[in-house]
């Protein structure tokens, strides 16, 4: 299933949210308060300790940089290859590796087990870009080209086993450039 639409694109990404909203407050209520929040998140952080991994919204500006149609995405390009220029170009720098060595694990991410958009999803020998995991869409090269495609789909099951990566930002060096910094004033 190829989506070769923007409005469909935006569509996802929107359906996406909305599902992963409800799932985050189903989570606060279960877990009851923002401390416990806070203490589960540094959990998942474990080997990181002053590292923090990509926000929804982080996530969200990397769609945007591998669906924004201004930039030519070069379609002999590999998946680990488009993969890298299009964190690059969210901002979200890692030297680049194979997607062999994604599967395996490396320093620059770390591994989910459930995906928000802008993870990576990688099987052993191909990597993509999540852009809805409610609906188990990704982004990357396809036989055809870079387009989307369903990480669910027999084809992508016959490859093996999934893993999802979230990228890891360590410092402000590696935050998206332009993007716009909130600050709450107090009253």
């Amino acid at each position: 299933m190829r989506f070769h639409s923007q409005r469909a694109i935006v569509a996802l990404i929107a359906c996406g949210l909305g599902a992963q909203c409800s799932a985050a407050q189903m989570e606060t209520r279960t877990l009851g308060s923002s401390n416990a929040i806070a203490d589960r998140n540094a959990s998942r952080q474990k080997g990181h300790p002053a590292s923090r991994t990509l926000s929804p919204d982080d996530g969200l500006s990397v769609i945007a940089s591998a669906l924004d149609s201004r930039v030519r995405l070069r379609s002999e390009s590999d998946c680990s290859h488009l993969v890298h220029a299009v964190y690059d170009r969210a901002g979200f720098r890692y030297p680049y590796v194979s997607s062999s060595s994604l599967y395996a694990g490396s320093s620059e991410f770390q591994r989910m087990e459930h995906a928000q958009p802008g993870d990576l999803v990688v099987w052993p020998g191909h990597v993509g870009i999540v852009v809805n995991p409610a609906q188990h869409a990704f982004f990357s090269t396809l036989g055809s080209g870079p387009g989307i495609d369903n990480y669910d789909a027999p084809y992508w099951r016959r490859r093996g086993q999934l893993r999802f990566y979230r990228y890891i930002k360590t410092g402000p060096t590696r935050d998206a450039p332009n993007r716009l910094v909130r600050t709450r004033q107090s009253k």
